[in-house]
């Protein structure tokens, strides 16, 4: 039985293409330019509106949201330079007062802006594994959703702690410990819905 040829990448374009690029293509340099911003406006879109579904975790200042996810997947779907773009610009509109971070806040000060950080790491760490194939298979999109987790929690928990004031430890029990489930429970989405979503295109393509 024959099987779909692997879609691999375009010309001017290192290693394999991610989701994103299998959209229309523009057919003017204009409108280039005009679907790249299109994409980074619409995956920080996305991040702020996942960021509303939000639920407070008692003790914690730090919520249960949807925006972790979102940009995980802005960063594999869209490609480590434009995932890095799209969330490095929810970062900078929602500090700057458009209030799109979780519950609809906004600002600097608030002492989870390290997740915020470590969203835009993320993205550009998760869109270049996509961009090696980490979103084809389930096992190698967990590992990816994995080490994108990481790397949020890399920024985010010290961040905690320094605008706490408090231990490294104390910061990891209210802003690492209790998202762990929620994070596994992401993780297995992920693995699902990816993999499949190059399944049905490659048979497009």
């Amino acid at each position: 039985m024959a099987t779909a040829a692997p879609i691999t990448g375009t010309p001017g374009t290192p290693g394999t293409l991610v989701l994103a690029d299998l959209l229309p293509r523009a057919t003017t340099r204009l409108g280039g330019q005009v679907r790249e911003l299109a994409l980074v406006a619409g995956g920080a879109a996305l991040t702020g509106l996942a960021a509303q579904l939000s639920v407070p975790v008692p003790g914690s200042p730090v919520p249960v949201t949807g925006q972790t996810f979102a940009a995980l997947l802005v960063g594999t779907a869209l490609g480590a330079r434009r995932g890095t773009a799209a969330l490095g610009l929810y970062l900078l509109a929602g500090t700057a007062g458009l209030p799109w971070f979780a519950d609809g806040t906004s600002g600097w000060t608030m002492p989870s802006l390290g997740y915020v950080l470590g969203f835009v790491l993320a993205a550009g760490l998760t869109g270049a594994l996509a961009r090696r194939g980490a979103d084809r298979s389930p096992l190698r999109t967990a590992g990816a959703m994995v080490l994108g987790n990481l790397a949020i929690y890399a920024v985010g928990v010290p961040y905690l702690a320094a605008a706490l004031h408090v231990p490294l430890a104390k910061a990891a029990d209210l802003g690492l410990y209790p998202y762990l489930v929620g994070d596994a429970l992401k993780a297995v989405l992920a693995m699902g819905a990816l993999p499949l979503a190059w399944k049905l295109l490659g048979r497009t393509r």
